[in-house]
């Protein structure tokens, strides 16, 4: 070739320009989850706006809080405890709820709907593997999620204890009772560490949703319940058991078993709110767990290999 002619180094058609050789390895990772940010916006937004209508009813509430504070010396120490942190450990629970559901239905149509829209080809066109892209939407269940979750929980708790501290001192009522009561600086750590194992224990949920994601060719929801209503049947009918359907309930509910001790103590039955109702070495030897993990591994291996021959439908 002519010299002349050659490709210079700054040329745009010049491989080095177009994937650099010392690009991160995380990199194309990184971008494929800002992808799924811009593009799937209900992401954040259905978190924001849960956000919202928890605000509103907690503002909605407080107009009674003063004079609930001050019948706080009617009852004995553990229902002063109930009443005052109730609202504020309660107030997030629907918040990491959305979460939970946002991403189960994400998963459903993170790679049903590449195909249904006929992306799939542009996405396959790019120097991006499959299992970037697969990871990239598990990341969003496991990881993007729950730190909204986690950012808006915090939010809200210190919005809600603002205004409580503001109506309390519009109406003089004394504030010593709400500060002493409320484990400020505990309650984001348990609400991180609630989000995390909820996120590890759900893994098989959202890998089981990827693959079908990946196959079904039509009302992929249908073929995601489907399997799961026949076995429970056929073993019913053949069996006369239900270790299946006891299997799914234990995946679904198991989490709060296995990673929190609440004790019926202080009459603050289903109340958490402090780190000595954290069992993270329980919730880490579980077996189910571990079972979970391994079997979302084999989902998302399975949704990788089913995206590299996958079509438009």
């Amino acid at each position: 070739m002519n010299p002349a002619t050659a490709v210079q180094p700054d040329s745009p058609f010049d491989s080095h320009a177009i994937a650099p050789a010392n690009m991160g390895a995380t990199r194309p990772l990184y971008w494929s989850v800002r992808r799924e940010l811009w593009e799937n916006r209900s992401i954040y937004i259905a978190p924001l706006v849960v956000t919202a209508f928890v605000l509103f009813g907690s503002l909605i509430g407080m107009v009674g809080l003063p004079r609930r504070m001050q019948t706080l010396p009617a009852h004995d120490p553990a229902k002063q405890h109930v009443l005052v942190v109730r609202p504020y450990s309660m107030a997030p629970a629907p918040i990491m709820l959305a979460t939970f559901l946002v991403g189960m239905f994400y998963s459903l149509d993170a790679l049903y709907g590449e195909r249904r829209d006929r992306s799939i080809l542009f996405w396959k066109s790019l120097p991006v593997s499959d299992l970037t892209t697969v990871l990239s939407k598990a990341s969003i269940p496991l990881v993007v999620l729950p730190l909204i979750g986690f950012v808006l929980s915090v939010a809200t708790l210190v919005i809600m204890l603002l205004l409580s501290t503001a109506v309390l001192l519009a109406n003089g009522v004394s504030l010593a009772p709400l500060w002493a009561e409320v484990r400020f600086f505990q309650e984001p750590l348990i609400m991180l560490y609630g989000l995390a194992v909820h996120a590890l224990w759900f893994a098989p949920i959202y890998g089981w949703l990827l693959l079908v994601s990946v196959w079904a060719r039509r009302t992929p929801l249908l073929w995601a319940a489907l399997p799961l209503f026949a076995i429970s049947v056929v073993e019913r009918i053949a069996f006369n058991t239900t270790h299946f359907p006891s299997l799914l309930r234990y995946r679904l509910t198991g989490a709060m078993a296995e990673a929190f001790t609440v004790k019926p103590q202080r009459g603050a039955v289903g109340i958490i709110d402090q780190l000595s109702q954290l069992d993270p070495v329980n919730f880490l030897g579980s077996s189910g767990l571990w079972f979970g993990l391994a079997v979302a591994a084999a989902f998302l291996a399975t949704a990788v290999r089913l995206r590299r021959s996958g079509e438009p439908i």
